[in-house]
């Protein structure tokens, strides 16, 4: 199912988002970190309405996506590579399936958002319970909450599960030359978003989620392209904690069509004749 291989080298593009303040950003064209000088903003600060209201938008304009990816995980070291089709809604409906070049479909994994299943056909075992973080990665190595991924592959973001809000406000980060919204929330996190200025609009290029004790999670939005009218991602970048993407997962987007819609049946898998059926907790 997944082509495995040596740790890969120095990423080309590392996002960077601090606790003190934001975001410190690091680009190479040759795998080498360069040097930039600050940023000065060169038009009127933005108002945290302003950059919500840019946030909501992307949101209703992207509801669900049909794509075909090149998913690569470095996470514990080993490099984990695999073709995923991908069914993905907002409401956190998930339909993963990895191919393998002369055998086609080796596994699937699907998530109505409270449930999941990942049938793997080499073992023919069907793995089944709730969409807890731990099994939701079980094939996209993203271990978060179904509507989190959903998000993040739509190219943006949940805001913390929908925790309550105590407070935001505005930042700017002179390194990467983007405005931050940081939001603290009331469970004790607080997310922090990148918006670079593309014209008169605001375009999100990275997220970090921060808990009480440090970073939980930080991800990066790169090469952007249309599809339809709607700019998006061709490639996201995740780590976790105080990891850098070199020890993380990407996700290269080869084939992608949005708002299609799709049957509730397609996030269901009902075990084939034969298959051992194994319950899971959260965890396992």
């Amino acid at each position: 199912m997944i082509a495995r291989s040596k740790p890969r080298g120095a990423a080309p593009l590392i996002l960077t988002l601090p606790l003190t303040l934001a975001l410190a950003w690091a680009t190479s064209a040759a795998g080498c970190r360069l040097s930039k000088p600050p940023v000065v903003r060169a038009y009127p600060a933005p108002t945290v309405e302003s950059l919500r209201g840019a946030l909501e938008a992307r949101q209703a304009a992207v509801r669900s996506m049909n794509a075909r990816v090149r998913a690569t995980s470095w996470i514990g070291g080993e490099r984990l590579r695999a073709t995923v089709l991908m069914l993905v809604d907002r409401a956190g409906r998930l339909r993963f399936e990895a191919e393998v070049s002369l055998q086609g479909t080796v596994s699937i994994l699907v998530s109505d958002g409270a449930r999941f299943a990942l049938l793997d056909l080499q073992k023919n075992e069907l793995h089944r319970g709730p969409a807890c973080p731990a099994n939701v990665a079980s094939l996209i190595r993203i271990p978060l909450l179904p509507a989190e991924v959903a998000a993040l592959l739509l190219g943006d973001v949940a805001l913390a599960g929908g925790a309550k809000e105590v407070s935001a406000e505005v930042l700017w980060d002179a390194n990467l030359g983007a405005d931050v919204l940081a939001v603290t929330h009331a469970d004790g996190t607080r997310t922090l978003l990148a918006f670079r200025r593309q014209g008169n609009s605001d375009e999100l290029v990275g997220v970090t989620r921060e808990g009480r004790a440090g970073r939980l999670w930080r991800v990066s939005f790169e090469e952007m392209t249309t599809v339809g009218t709607t700019r998006m991602p061709d490639v996201i970048r995740f780590a976790e904690g105080q990891q850098s993407f070199d020890e993380g997962v990407e996700i290269k987007f080869k084939d992608r069509a949005i708002n299609n819609a799709a049957n509730a049946s397609d996030f269901t898998l009902a075990p084939p004749p034969g298959t051992a059926v194994i319950d899971v907790g959260c965890g396992a």
